[in-house]
């Protein structure tokens, strides 16, 4: 019998750490790991203040509203509205317990055993993995050579049985931000065939481009066709208090309530506390956290430019992101596991956001520099200059 789990594969990150198991790493070369897009670090000191004093009210250890604190929902939906000079209200809000539930609660309101749902390859893997498990068909949706999604291909592709399309902006695994003619195009395409359009924006705040990245928001009856998913994870580092928000229509939020109660009952109260400490507290904070991570993805393209004259070629690079096409002969799921122990470094190969047999998967890999400054990325470029394998063949010439 296959059961619901067996119909998918085993968490990447929890399998590319099995690699580390009995290796251990001079002293001048440590492990470098650049698999998992979450930081490490814990909270700023102001917000650990305010949650410790948190942890002496009552309310934070009780089950709140199953659709997240009304506090909170006004707090994100004013938020949202500033930031896409839209109008919402808290009743276009749900708080989730993170972004994967926000992810998950949404398909289960949406979709059937049999129905379909587009996902751009590479995908997000959490993403394939649950629409796996729910007995929904995955769609693979080719994109670019920019790693764009194909709105002709997606038009190509929809059928009766279509549900959604599942973008991931700025992207996780390519760190590729989409561009709003891309979306609303997509958009466009999703209101004229009934298909709804759900945009993860998990790393909205690391975002290269200033204000708005679509416009989305302020179309006329956004909510028939759009839904928006949001973390407090990455901005806040919240990772293990688990807050995450959907943005859509109040009659869908109603019918997600039913699998929030059944699931979580409600996201954690302290973690939701928290979450709208720091969006009432901390906007110079994250701002400043945003112009870090801008400056370590400058510092990775600026190291990585000497690679390319040895076949590397970077695909995509943005929020926590970058996605890199390697010159050897090995596929990546091969070539991953070896950096560990030939240039100390942990990431995590293509295979593992691309469907079983897709080509493009054996040839990038995911680097995830949440958690690296710009030192440990030129340190990680470095080291792969010295990697030294077999490389690919170069295309035969026509007779």
């Amino acid at each position: 019998m296959t059961t619901r789990t067996d119909a998918t594969f085993f968490p990447p990150i929890p399998e590319a750490q099995r690699w580390l198991k009995g290796v251990t790493f001079p002293e001048d070369r440590p492990l470098l790991n650049l698999a998992q897009a979450a930081p490490a670090d814990p909270p700023p000191a102001p917000m650990l203040a305010a949650m410790s004093d948190m942890l002496g009210e009552a309310d934070s250890h009780l089950y709140g509203p199953v659709l997240g604190r009304p506090d909170l929902r006004v707090a994100l939906a004013a938020d949202w509205s500033a930031h896409y000079g839209a109008t919402l209200g808290p009743e276009n809000v749900a708080i989730t317990a993170g972004c994967n539930q926000a992810f998950a609660a949404t398909l289960s309101a949406l979709t059937g055993e049999g129905d379909e749902v587009l996902l751009p390859v590479p995908w997000y893997f959490n993403h394939k993995m649950w629409l796996d498990m729910s007995g929904v068909r995955t769609v693979p949706l080719p994109c670019t050579d920019a790693l764009i999604p194909d709105v002709d291909a997606a038009r190509a592709r929809i059928t009766p049985r279509t549900r959604a399309i599942v973008l991931v902006s700025p992207n996780n695994p390519t760190g590729v931000e989409y561009p709003a003619d891309t979306l609303r195009a997509l958009h466009d395409l999703c209101r004229e065939t009934g298909v709804k359009l759900i945009i993860d924006e998990t790393y909205r705040d690391f975002d290269s481009r200033t204000g708005a990245p679509h416009d989305l928001l302020r179309l006329p009856d956004w909510d028939k066709t759009l839904i928006q998913l949001y973390s407090f994870s990455k901005a806040y580092r919240l990772t293990g208090h688990r807050v995450g928000a959907i943005i859509a229509a109040p009659d869908l939020l109603h019918q997600i309530e039913k699998f929030q109660d059944t699931v979580a009952i409600c996201a954690p109260s302290l973690g939701q506390k928290a979450a709208l400490w720091g969006l009432t507290h901390l906007g110079d904070w994250k701002a400043d956290q945003r112009q870090e991570i801008l400056q370590r993805r400058a510092a990775l393209a600026e190291a990585f430019a000497p690679l390319e004259h040895k076949g590397w070629r970077m695909r995509g690079l943005g929020a926590y992101f970058a996605y890199l096409e390697h010159p050897f002969a090995m596929g990546a799921a091969d070539l991953a596991p070896l950096m560990v122990q030939k240039v100390q470094a942990l990431i995590l190969p293509a295979t593992m956001f691309t469907p079983a047999g897709d080509a493009s998967g054996d040839r990038c890999l995911r680097v995830a520099f949440a958690n690296a400054d710009a030192a440990r990325l030129r340190t990680f470029v470095s080291r792969l200059e010295q990697l030294d394998l077999p490389p690919l063949a170069p295309p035969a010439t026509p007779a």
